[in-house]
C-alpha cells in the first residue's frame, strides 16, 4: 500500500512527450468501490506568477506505471497543457 503523501512526491511524466506535468495535488475517489478514480493536478493557464490555476484530472486508467521517483501517464488531452505558441 502506497500513501498519499508518497504519492504527492513523485513527479507526472506524460509517456509520449516526456512532458513534465507535476506532482499531484489531490485523489478523486469513488468511496462506494474505495478505488481511486483520478489523479488531480493543478496547472497554471500561463507562466506568471499570478496566472489562474485550472484542476486537471488525469484517470486512473492513464496510468502506465508508478516508479520509485516518477509516475507515468498516457497522453492527456487537455487545452491548458498545451499552450498556442504565437
Amino acid at each position: 500500500m502506497i500513501k498519499l503523501s508518497e504519492l504527492q512526491m513523485k513527479e507526472i511524466i506524460i509517456v509520449s512527450n516526456g512532458r513534465r506535468l507535476g506532482h499531484i495535488d489531490d485523489l478523486e475517489i469513488d468511496v462506494d468501490l474505495g478505488k481511486i478514480r483520478s489523479l488531480i493536478i493543478f496547472v497554471k493557464e500561463n507562466d506568471s506568477f499570478f496566472g489562474k490555476q485550472e484542476e486537471v484530472f488525469i484517470p486512473w486508467h492513464q496510468i502506465v506505471t508508478i516508479g520509485t521517483d516518477v509516475i507515468l501517464v498516457q497522453d492527456i488531452d487537455y487545452p491548458q497543457l498545451y499552450p498556442s505558441e504565437n
